[in-house]
């Protein structure tokens, strides 16, 4: 057993911190990756171009460093806004157009929280890979099932409800999987910005305690359990969804 000094709580909040991020990350993935995975599959010319463009840069850059850009030109992005409304709420009041009473209040100066730019950076990453993970699994839809059944009189929606997405989910499942698993992993990143995670904590406990192996590697049983139980769901969801093929 592990002598955590103490730590064991600390430890476990962190580790909630990391599944809240991973779980709020992946849903932000599902939908930019469904977003983006019917715009490479659109006949519309320039949705498929702004598909193509986000999925090439964020594949061709490595996470950490688009963690930071995003993080801190998002910052700047912001915080440029509000003092462009500020400017711009001012003349108006100058100019006698409004009370200043009645102007809308725009601090100025914002300051993001790593939690929110945690899960919008990972969320934004992920969004590209399971963009291609989506589009390959619509185009392994045999099309001619989708034609019978638009013939059969079914609305768009319905053909997607009711044939498209049970047979989609089948043929993605093993691409999401293996992203979820890299998802999960990859929120270890966002200790660089500064959340409390659990590999925050235990860098903390570990410069305390003077104990680096010790708390490292109670981080790493931790992912493993993660993983381990996100593997054992998959597998039933595998099978679930593979029952009419077999």
């Amino acid at each position: 057993m592990f002598d955590l000094k103490g730590y064991e709580a600390s430890l476990l909040e962190g580790a909630w911190m990391t599944l809240q991020v991973s779980l709020l990350s992946v849903v932000l993935a599902m939908v930019l990756g469904m977003i983006g995975a019917v715009s490479k599959l659109s006949r519309y010319r320039m949705a498929k171009r702004l598909a193509t463009l986000y999925t090439t840069v964020v594949r061709g850059i490595p996470d950490l460093i688009l963690m930071m850009l995003l993080f801190f030109g998002g910052q700047v992005f912001v915080n440029f806004l509000c003092t462009q409304i500020n400017e711009h709420l001012n003349e108006w009041v100058l100019q006698g157009n409004a009370q200043h009473e009645w102007t809308a209040y725009v601090p100025e100066y914002v300051d993001i929280s790593p939690f929110i730019a945690g899960v919008l950076t990972i969320g934004f990453i992920f969004g590209a890979y399971m963009t291609e993970t989506f589009r390959g699994a619509i185009l392994a839809v045999d099309r001619g099932q989708l034609e019978a059944a638009a013939a059969y009189g079914m609305t768009p929606w319905q053909v997607f409800r009711r044939v498209l997405f049970p047979q989609m989910v089948r043929h993605a499942l093993p691409g999401f999987g293996n992203n979820w698993l890299v998802l999960l992993k990859t929120t270890a990143l966002v200790s660089v910005i500064g959340l409390d995670d659990m590999v925050r904590k235990a860098g903390l406990a570990a410069g305390t305690t003077q104990l680096p192996f010790t708390f490292y590697m109670a981080v790493a049983l931790i992912f493993l359990v993660f993983t381990a139980f996100s593997t054992t769901l998959l597998k039933w969801a595998e099978r679930h969804y593979s029952i009419q093929t077999r």
